[in-house]
């Protein structure tokens, strides 16, 4: 019986473990990224374990996100990002060279390695064959020391792709069409493997696409074999000593598969609040559009931007239309200037935003209110663009442009015919706003601005665990309502403190107050809590506001660890109707909790409702090396003492 590819690469890196779906595996990291909105609190607590530098192969640090400085908190942390990385052998991306997930694709992923990213969006290296993981960013500075990872065997569901994508319908389209598939629930303890003889047919920016969006899915990540056109991507980029063959064996086994033919596929969108809530445009209507957004770690590609140049060329945007393109990278922006491109886009109307995040995050371009905001990003969450009424509709950049155009959402194939992209045979290669660190040896001084504030540590789990239910949520909690992400928050990733105020805010404005002034308690949620971005501040608030435990009927697989790597207790309901057993303000107490969490692999764990008189059981889907976590107050604690050798902590280190 053979092996797939992700099986492949987890078994050249496994450090320990079985192979087993569902059971605790670890793996040896080769290349870490982070980006400046999580970086910050990354290397802030790889500073804590007091390893002088990284033991990785590469190590990048990207300036992506906060690139607003309306105030001088960005501009602190990305100083402070560069002195610190300078200083502990990683290297540094400076702000304008690009959004950290094109960048990485471009420079410097290499096909059978692994990366960690403190970005849920990480997989899109998938795309060249690389086993790219999306985790919370302490997982990211253990792994920068020389840790390795830890995450329970993924299933590996095969994507069959058959055919060809016909004109108008693009990558966009595929990954949407898997979400309309799956749901976002439907990728949680998988990876997605996209094989078949339609993958020939696509480009490495188009499965670049695919793998970004899989993040969507709650997959672990999605991977695309290392082939040609592979090869091909490497060498235009001057890198094809980088280049390995990279497929499954012929008689590979897969958990699941889905068959998916291209040449049925057409013109698709997700419409709000959900990237799976996935219609066909024709479907939709010619509904009226207020903002068009091009770009993101999703659609930035030198590809994406000739179709949308090429599509605009000789027209005039819409004028109740707002057009705005964000180019991935330096290396995308700078080819768009020079083969005239850019100068097709801005005749047209176009506002063309600098490399990076943008309105992604909800880094500026808010829609009007009640507008609709079509954008080729990957999230359409309510009030992530920073309007907490728009309706905004996830499309393909060919979507996209034809509706700024004609001011409503259009279908594509009415436009006549569509333009015809080849990827260059050589791009442009400038890496000049990469700054490798200082030499071992040589000292830095790390500069620490005033917005920098030390993040909360836990303590060790108490014998009891005692607490009001603060809030009681429903299904789909993203970490954008745990942990809200706007323009005016991001500057202030630094500081937990300040952060922890606006905690679960847009589900309930008194929380943080009432957390306070219950001096912490539980949180109560429905199903995949947690889901959407890799954030850890969505764990580092909660534990800021004394947050002891979350007690949900399911949880997204990034959250979930990063509660766990915050001590904050995550339990599952035994019987989902338990959730109807209690609301806001009950009393709960998790007697003799040390003892119930050691024996949580073979035991319930029984949660008293003190004010119903009754008992609940739940579960802590927690592996031995998690127990021993969760018993330390959190994994920087647990980390301080395998680096100091305590025998206590267990053998988990390389």
């Amino acid at each position: 019986m053979g092996l797939n590819l992700a099986q492949k690469i987890i078994k050249e890196h496994l450090v320990s473990g079985e192979m087993k779906a569902g059971s605790e595996i670890s793996i040896r990291i080769d290349q870490t990224l982070t980006q400046d909105s999580t970086g910050t609190m990354a290397y802030l607590q790889f500073e804590a374990m007091g390893i002088p530098r990284v033991k990785t192969k590469k190590s990048v640090a990207y300036i992506d996100h906060n690139t607003l400085q309306s105030g001088f908190e960005n501009a602190d942390d990305h100083k402070y990002i560069q002195t610190v990385t300078s200083a502990h052998g990683i290297y540094f991306s400076r702000p304008g060279n690009g959004i950290c997930h094109q960048v990485h694709l471009e420079r410097f992923g290499v096909p059978g390695m692994t990366l960690l990213g403190s970005d849920s969006h990480t997989p899109t290296c998938g795309g060249i064959g690389m086993l790219a993981i999306g985790a919370g960013g302490l997982d990211v500075a253990v792994a920068m020391g020389g840790g390795p990872y830890y995450l329970m065997m993924p299933k590996v569901c095969k994507v069959e792709l058959k055919g060809r994508l016909k004109p108008w319908v693009s990558a966009k389209d595929i990954i949407l069409e898997v979400l309309r598939i799956l749901s976002v629930k439907g990728g949680v303890g998988k990876i997605i493997e996209y094989g078949g003889e339609g993958i020939k047919t696509l480009s490495v920016p188009e499965r670049a696409t695919i793998t970004n969006m899989g993040a969507e899915l709650g997959a672990t990540t999605s991977i695309f074999p290392s082939d040609e056109i592979t090869k091909k991507f490497l060498e235009a980029q001057g890198r094809v000593q980088d280049w390995v063959e990279l497929k499954p064996d012929e008689d590979a086994v897969y958990d699941e598969i889905i068959e998916i033919n291209l040449s049925e596929l057409e013109p698709l969108a997700a419409k709000p609040h959900s990237p799976d809530n996935v219609e066909k445009v024709k479907s939709i209507g010619k509904i009226k559009v207020d903002q068009v957004a091009i770009g993101s770690c999703t659609n930035s590609s030198y590809a994406d931007m000739v179709k949308v140049a090429a599509i605009l060329k000789g027209k005039t945007v819409h004028p109740e239309v707002s057009l705005v393109i964000a180019p991935g990278s330096k290396q995308v922006l700078t080819m768009l200037a020079q083969n005239g491109a850019l100068a097709d886009m801005v005749a047209a109307g176009a506002r063309i935003l600098e490399s990076a995040c943008g309105p992604c995050i909800g880094m500026g371009q808010a829609p009007a209110s009640n507008a609709v905001s079509l954008r080729t990003f990957n999230r359409n969450f309510e009030g992530r663009s920073g309007t907490a009424s728009a309706k905004v509709y996830l499309v393909s950049p060919e979507v996209a442009a034809v509706s700024a155009i004609t001011g409503y959402l259009t279908d594509p194939r009415e436009f006549g015919e569509a333009p015809q992209v080849e990827l260059p045979e050589k791009f442009l290669i400038n890496d000049n706003m990469i700054v490798p660190p200082a030499p071992e040896g040589v000292e830095v001084e790390v500069v620490r601005g005033p917005n920098i504030k030390p993040f909360p540590v836990n303590k060790e789990m108490s014998d009891n665990v005692t607490g009001k239910a603060l809030i009681k949520l429903g299904d789909n909690i993203t970490t954008d309502h745990i942990m809200p992400s706007n323009a005016k928050l991001l500057p202030f990733r630094s500081n937990v403190p300040y952060l922890a105020e606006f905690c679960l805010t847009p589900c309930d404005p008194e929380f943080p107050k009432r957390a306070k002034e219950n001096g912490g308690g539980f949180i109560i949620g429905g199903s995949n809590y947690g889901q959407g971005s890799s954030r850890e501040h969505a764990a580092l608030a909660p534990l800021q506001l004394g947050i002891k435990g979350v007690i949900a009927k399911s949880f997204a697989r990034i959250h979930m660890a990063n509660l766990i790597n915050s001590g904050i207790l995550p339990l599952t309901f035994v019987n989902e109707e338990d959730y109807d057993k209690i609301d806001q303000d009950d009393e709960l107490v998790i007697q003799d909790a040390r003892e119930q969490v050691k024996n949580a692999s073979v035991s319930h764990i029984m949660i008293i409702n003190k004010t119903k008189g009754i008992s609940i059981p739940v579960k802590a889907n927690l592996s031995e090396r998690q127990v021993e976590i969760m018993l330390a107050g959190g994994l920087l604690n647990h980390t301080k003492k395998q680096v100091k050798g305590d025998a206590s902590c267990g053998k988990y280190w390389i």
